[in-house]
């Protein structure tokens, strides 16, 4: 019987972190059905992989692309990085559970939070549900190009119980009843599981807090009760904050309370982990804490970045000096006609002398904010390393903020800069990686989408600590990539090669894998601005055994599947 899809003459890796080895792959309905030498058969499709890496598809844990799937089947830019499944819906921010007639309080949990414009949302997506069972129906009968599956929000969840008073009160007893069963019916449909913040780096518009941040923790530990009842679904938090200022002893009261609620419910909890230079050895309690809880018989896992995790910055999108008198002016104007004012040197002196001014505002997440020049860098190669402003700034014997005017505008104004935020020792950060209770995702990808671009944070690893660095050998990289996030996530089928499981496959070569510089476009609904970034080096991207990309290029394939949760699988 023929083949679908044929993978010929590739070196496989297959997600186990076993040697590779040399072999042919057999494709049919989806599954991979033959491994080995296959001689004389026919197939629809072949990939010819000889010199190449054939390894599973990557899996990624930590996105918002709820919003983007309406609009991008594809799911760029994630999809250009050998990725084949995400899990959405995280830090609490869903599109469901929510009425139509009420999704301005879904827009406002995610427009300044997820920096996801309301102009897109309003013109790429077409609001057909209520509740989250309804919400992943729509979802499954979407084109998609690769796999998606989601947790259910507590933003959501709040907001579609409590109305207004989400966003100013406690919960009652009623409310949290039927919060409880939003849950409950969220899991049974296939949830993978349910998401909050309590995150001061989470607002509203307006400044305020998201719906999330206002629940006690009893309503937490309600809510997360519901899955422990169920015995399905992962917990994700976005954290307190209180790790953000040295010695303070709320971070160990924190931590007890994630410890305890893994015991008591029995559910996987996770969270990002990062380092950070204003209080250089708290990621080490966060590690000590996921041993600790295992010891105590919980599980809980982290999700570790594999570089620093920075705002990406430029005249194209966001500068640190946006709400600056005599700036937000300018700053409104076409790049054309801001590039002819900054040449003008009466212009240029008012601007400097401005630079340095507070605006009021407190930035949050990934926004901009006024820069330390010595902590912001000219991101003019994908792997640097980068100059700081400030060193290029001396060199020229100029004020910094001159020094990116003049850089810019060099680069016609298509020019970036990187500042940093989180993980910016990258040996730490290569420590937190290696910690065997931690995984290497948080893209971020859907959210953010002029601030930051992340999606090629797993390429980054395949480049960066494999390639040039050699910390981890490309069979470890692989089996961290796939079948890890694949095993915690619950895809049973995905994330190996073994005769059965699903195709989802990436071909590429390991001397050439790299991403490209990321590109500022205007291609969301009603002509919204976002971030992309490709990647070089990846022969071919196959999704449920048909190849959705091949040399980076869209086939015309749209194979992905929504992935349900394991409660959905057991009914």
């Amino acid at each position: 019987m023929p083949y679908d899809l044929l993978i010929r003459n590739g070196v496989v890796i297959d997600g186990s972190g076993l040697p590779r080895y040399r072999a042919d792959i057999g494709v049919r309905h989806g599954r991979i059905v033959a491994i080995g030498k296959i001689r004389g058969e026919r197939a629809r499709d072949v990939v010819d992989a000889d010199g190449q890496i054939v390894a599973p598809g990557i899996v990624d844990g930590h996105t918002h692309m709820d919003a983007q799937v309406f609009w991008d089947p594809l799911g760029t830019s994630s999809c250009y990085h050998g990725i084949t499944s995400v899990v959405m819906g995280n830090c609490g921010f869903t599109l469901a559970p929510c009425a139509e007639k009420d999704k301005h309080l879904v827009v406002r949990n995610l427009q300044r939070a997820e920096d996801i414009p309301p102009k897109a949302m309003a013109a790429g997506i077409t609001w057909s549900w209520t509740t989250f069972p309804e919400f992943l129906d729509a979802l499954d009968a979407l084109p998609k190009g690769i796999n998606y599956s989601g947790y259910v929000g507590h933003s959501a969840v709040r907001t579609f119980v409590m109305g207004e008073r989400a966003f100013e009160e406690k919960a009652t007893e009623d409310d949290l009843t039927a919060m409880e069963r939003a849950v409950r019916d969220a899991i049974r449909a296939g949830a993978m599981g349910f998401t909050t913040s309590r995150s001061p780096a989470h607002e509203t518009p307006d400044g305020t807090p998201v719906a999330s941040r206002f629940a006690s923790w009893e309503e937490v530990r309600r809510l997360v009760g519901v899955m422990g009842e169920l015995n399905a679904g992962i917990f994700e938090i976005a954290g307190e904050g209180v790790d953000r200022e040295p010695g303070n002893p709320g971070l160990r009261e924190y931590h007890e309370r994630l410890r305890d609620l893994a015991v008591e419910t029995g559910r996987p909890i996770t969270f990002g982990l990062f380092s950070r230079r204003g209080v250089p050895d708290v990621w080490r309690t966060y590690l000590d804490l996921l041993d600790e809880t295992a010891a105590a018989g919980g599980r809980m896992f982290g999700q570790a970045h594999s570089r620093s995790l920075s705002a990406l910055l430029s005249f194209k999108t966001q500068t640190p000096f946006d709400h600056l008198p005599v700036w937000k002016e300018i700053r409104a104007l076409p790049i054309a006609e801001q590039a002819r004012r900054y040449r003008d040197p009466e212009v240029r002196k008012q601007l400097v002398a401005m630079s340095g001014e507070k605006d009021g505002r407190r930035p949050v997440g990934t926004e901009a904010r006024l820069p330390n020049y010595d902590w912001l860098f000219v991101f003019d190669t994908v792997y640097g390393p980068h100059r700081s402003v400030a060193e290029v700034a001396r060199e020229r014997n100029q004020h910094p903020a001159e020094t990116m005017l003049d850089l810019a505008l060099a680069r016609d104004m298509d020019l970036f800069f990187l500042q940093p935020v989180a993980n910016e020792d990258q040996d730490i950060a290569l420590e937190i990686m290696k910690h065997p209770r931690m995984v290497t995702t948080f893209s971020d990808s859907g959210a953010h989408v002029s601030q930051l671009m992340d999606s090629s944070l797993q390429t980054h690893v395949l480049a960066h600590w494999v390639r040039e660095k050699r910390a981890f050998t490309l069979e470890r990289a692989v089996h961290m990539l796939t079948m890890v996030p694949a095993t915690l996530w619950g895809f049973h089928d995905r994330g190996l090669l073994r005769e059965g499981m699903a195709a989802d496959l990436m071909v590429f070569d390991p001397d050439t894998i790299t991403a490209e510089m990321p590109e500022v476009v205007d291609d969301l609904p009603a002509g919204a601005r976002r971030l992309v970034q490709r990647t070089r080096g990846i022969a071919a991207t196959v999704v449920n055994g048909e190849v959705v990309l091949r040399d980076g290029k869209h086939t015309g394939a749209l194979p992905g599947k929504l992935l349900r949760g394991p409660a959905a699988r057991r009914a």
